[in-house]
């Protein structure tokens, strides 16, 4: 492996690596990780136009992006692996695994993943010809590297990254193709929704970054439009917490879509509100306007950047409601309790957004 240790002039990509046929890249998370990732992905592409890209994903991004327009060619689901495709611990690299990515001969490897600690050393034993990625303080250097820092906004750190290998940017805001099927299934488990359709999305992966679902109830029934809740199984709480919340009746979209055909509806629909989540990101990256409620720390990183379209409220809580507990040092210890960090943010606020996006779409 050659040891180039790049870093780049600021603004300036580096050269291009020469004869890549084969290109992995690795990102190996949430729906709304992986969409934030799509413009570098787009611009590695672009560089390498004559490469096979393989994302190295999980399982979920294998069913998503498998035959789905885009510049991912295939995918290999890549088991639990600490730090790598798993947050939970005790996941060691499993033997043989690196010997039979080996064989695949990647040319190119590219960490979009996060600080290196754990997936760093994972890219390093894949043997290709060149590494490149972020790498955080006491991580393993890959080839070409830049700075892991905290509160960064992740799109703009990847193009970064992109830019080590000579990848240069194009647009910003993601998009993600929806197909002939996707469609079709959306019409099989719900017909043809209605016209003017508003969704809502209450869930968010972190119990801190949900806005109570009353609110979203209460701004749902101001809009006098027909709503959709969507959601996961795991979200069937909130999602139904907001349908009996409402004073008119709503539809409730749990667990039922792919997240193909969930991509589908909500390119059927006018708006969604929602949190600080993947499903917001899926459609902005299908083109309808959101409104979405952010803990201001997780804006910096994660929200949208445009106005036209995506109209963030912010909330400034700086620490645990309950105990007082920092959260804006990003090595701050996480205090034990799950209690809402964006409760701050007012019903009218939402609202005022929401009826905005809505008159400008005519």
């Amino acid at each position: 492996m050659q040891q180039l240790e790049v870093l780049t002039t600021p603004g300036r990509p580096a050269a291009l690596v020469g004869d890549v046929r084969r290109l992995a890249v690795l990102r190996a998370n949430a729906l709304g990780d992986y969409i934030m990732a799509i413009p570098a992905l787009d611009a590695l592409k672009r560089a390498y136009p004559g490469a096979r890209l393989t994302l190295l994903g999980t399982a979920w991004h294998a069913a998503f992006l498998t035959g789905r327009p885009g510049p991912v060619d295939d995918v290999v689901a890549l088991p639990p692996i600490s730090g790598v495709s798993t947050l939970e611990s005790g996941h060691p690299v499993p033997d043989g695994l690196c010997e039979r990515l080996r064989e695949h001969a990647y040319d190119l490897v590219v960490q979009i993943h996060g600080g290196g600690r754990f997936s760093n050393p994972f890219v390093r034993r894949l043997g290709a010809r060149v590494t490149a990625g972020m790498r955080a303080p006491g991580a393993e250097s890959l080839d070409r590297w830049l700075p892991y820092t905290d509160y960064h906004h992740d799109t703009l750190r990847f193009l970064q990254v992109a830019a080590l290998v000579g990848a240069v940017g194009g647009e910003l805001e993601a998009r993600v193709a929806i197909t002939r099927d996707d469609r079709a299934e959306l019409a099989r488990a719900l017909g043809s929704p209605p016209r003017g359709l508003v969704a809502v999305h209450p869930g968010a992966r972190d119990p801190r970054r949900r806005w109570p679902v009353e609110r979203f109830a209460e701004v749902a029934d101001a809009l006098g439009r027909p709503v959709a809740v969507t959601g996961t199984p795991e979200e069937k709480d909130l999602v139904m917490g907001v349908v009996t919340a409402m004073r008119r009746p709503a539809i409730p979209v749990v667990g039922t879509l792919g997240i193909g055909a969930l991509a589908a509806l909500y390119e059927r629909c006018d708006l969604l509100i929602a949190n600080d989540t993947g499903p917001r990101h899926l459609a902005a990256a299908v083109g309808i306007p959101t409104v979405a409620v952010y803990w201001c720390g997780n804006l910096i990183n994660a929200g949208p950047l445009s106005r036209t379209m995506h109209r963030p409220l912010i909330s400034w809580t700086t620490a645990c409601p309950r105990c007082g507990a920092p959260g804006v040092q990003p090595l701050a210890e996480r205090c034990p309790h799950d209690d809402s960090w964006v409760c701050d943010v007012h019903p009218d606020l939402v609202l005022e957004q929401a009826e905005d996006l809505l008159s400008r779409a005519g």
